[in-house]
């Protein structure tokens, strides 16, 4: 990585621009705020480079559920909801984030979800303001229309892999009434379909490599990985750099014109904790010196909760049957290693719908993640039997936890609630969720691979026992958001143009600015929400 400002440990280097975090909005700013070679910009990465090979093979999610190297590997406290469990929440520490680690679907949510931003006073997030963002940023397999882009950095590609197990789905829930619908990203979401993939010819875009890696020629752009942000620096109510910590060393980086964080919905919160930003009873506590109290900083923190159906299945076509068997499982690398095509191009979700658990809903509140795989816990060995496996999301969770730095050191994991389950309408849509799904797999078009459920079971039918069901097993998405969300409420941390209130030279810049959850998967709106505050900031700049 370029290492231009030769800094020594007690040498103050000076940029425009510091990005604290290289994830999937932090590298798009990089990218955009480099680009016109006015402006220096510093990108600082706690982790290493994207060098570990699994990264770059989409099936290989599965391999970095658990790899320290790459992963935070953050735990909440014990969830009230889920009978004191404490539940596991990969974020990736390596350059491109989460979307090096994540389960690559490009899913945007629904138009109604900018729209609702819009209407709690966030002027400029509508759909209509958001949808050329997403263009911009989208390089899209199947070419550009009036909702898609081509030529963007982001490739969103179709699955490379003929699964007759996800196609039976989709049949199936048609058969139940859920519309075929081949765009979940286009005039509308519902119905059931693939999912599209933030992949090329069967190869992981990260944001490291389809935002970063061109833009690493720049001279004016300076990467640093290994480079632990400890806190943010001010002049009064200026941000004016960041000190961080690299090989045991403390090093200052100055900004002239902002400081932009962007370090995640657990991260970034926990860095303005740091800094003397946040509630300050809690900051008082750990002795941090208060720069402003800003009791919204860590609060509203939301994230998808699913829970999953495990289903025998009559025929060796599921990937648990390549997996066990050591010849397929050969065959199956060799055919990645020489076509990038087969099982090993998997996503965290094969075929999915979206649907309403009631008539009375305007919009889908349920997504269903279909994969043609099994496995106790993700991340896991798969089941030695043939198995698939369909989760309930619930989409638009009411319930809202938060997250509060444990100590005054960076280097400790900060607390993290979510409760999961605390309200009756996030219970009512999980017992009702998965009755649906359960039709679904009990359609005709999966009669032929469908023979029985391994898990809850079909002993488990009355509410109470689905319930008791989805807290004994219910686990994350992987979606945290809103802990540093944008409004004009009291508790809201950033304006619409994304500033800290109260603040100045101090951006948030990733999903912990979302007002809510979207209905959907998090990692493309959050690199919408980069690519438009680049537009922003230099708008400011100039």
């Amino acid at each position: 990585m370029n290492n231009k400002h030769g800094a020594s440990p007690n040498d103050v280097a000076e940029f425009d621009y510091v990005i604290v975090g290289a994830g999937s909005a932090g590298c798009v700013l990089a990218n955009r705020l480099s680009a016109d070679g006015k402006h220096s910009v510093l990108l600082l990465e706690a982790g290493p480079k994207d060098t570990n090979i699994w990264i770059h093979v989409p099936l290989g999610y599965g391999k970095l559920f658990k790899e320290k190297s790459v992963n935070w590997m953050y735990q909440t406290e014990p969830e009230p909801g889920l009978n004191g469990r404490q539940v596991f929440q990969p974020r990736g520490k390596v350059l491109g984030g989460s979307s090096s680690i994540n389960g690559l679907l490009y899913v945007r949510g629904q138009h109604e979800d900018y729209d609702r931003w819009r209407q709690r006073g966030n002027a400029g997030w509508g759909y209509d303001d958001v949808l050329p963002y997403f263009r911009k940023a989208e390089d899209q397999q199947r070419g550009g229309d009036k909702y898609h882009g081509a030529g963007g950095p982001l490739p969103v590609s179709d699955w490379r892999h003929h699964d007759p197990l996800s196609e039976a789905f989709v049949h199936a829930a048609a058969e139940v009434g859920i519309p075929t619908n081949p765009d979940f990203n286009g005039a509308t979401q519902e119905g059931a379909g693939f999912f599209q993939t933030t992949t090329r010819r069967g190869r992981r875009a990260s944001t490291a490599r389809s935002y970063l890696r061109p833009a690493l020629t720049r001279g004016n752009l300076h990467v640093e990985t290994s480079a632990l942000a400890q806190r943010v620096l001010f002049d009064g109510k200026r941000a004016s750099g960041v000190v961080y910590r690299q090989n045991g060393q403390l090093r200052t980086a100055k900004a002239r014109r902002e400081v932009l964080v962007s370090s995640g919905a657990y991260n970034s919160p926990q860095l303005l904790q740091l800094s003397g930003v946040g509630p300050a009873d809690l900051l008082k506590q750990h002795g941090i010196e208060i720069v402003l109290d800003a009791p919204g900083v860590g609060n509203d923190l939301q994230d998808h909760m699913q829970v999953r159906i495990v289903t025998r299945c009559a025929q060796s076509v599921t990937l648990n049957d390549v997996v066990n068997n050591p010849v397929r499982r050969v065959m199956a690398g060799l055919r990645y290693a020489a076509l990038r095509k087969g099982p090993l191009t998997i996503a965290a979700g094969t075929s999915g719908a979206f649907f309403k658990t009631s008539p009375r809903l305007a919009s889908p509140d349920i997504q269903i993640h279909f994969l043609p795989f099994s496995t106790d816990k993700m991340g896991e060995q798969l089941h030695p039997f043939s198995g698939f496996t369909a989760s309930v999301c619930q989409l638009r969770p009411e319930s809202r936890g938060s997250l509060k730095i444990k100590s005054a050191d960076p280097g400790v994991p900060p607390e993290i609630r979510i409760n999961y389950l605390a309200t009756e309408t996030d219970r009512r849509a999980f017992i009702d969720g998965i009755r649906i799904l359960r039709k679904i797999l009990a359609a005709p078009a999966l009669k032929s691979y469908a023979v029985g459920e391994v898990d809850p079971g079909a002993k488990v039918v009355s509410d109470d026992d689905l319930l008791e069901f989805c807290r004994r097993t219910g686990s994350t998405v992987y979606h945290p958001t809103s802990t540093c969300r944008m409004g004009n409420d009291p508790l809201a941390v950033v304006d619409q143009r994304l500033r800290v209130r109260g603040i100045d030279g101090l951006r948030v810049v990733d999903a912990s600015v979302m007002p809510d959850l979207m209905s959907g998967n998090t990692n493309a709106p959050t690199i919408m929400i980069a690519e438009k505050a680049s537009d922003m900031i230099l708008e400011n700049a100039r």
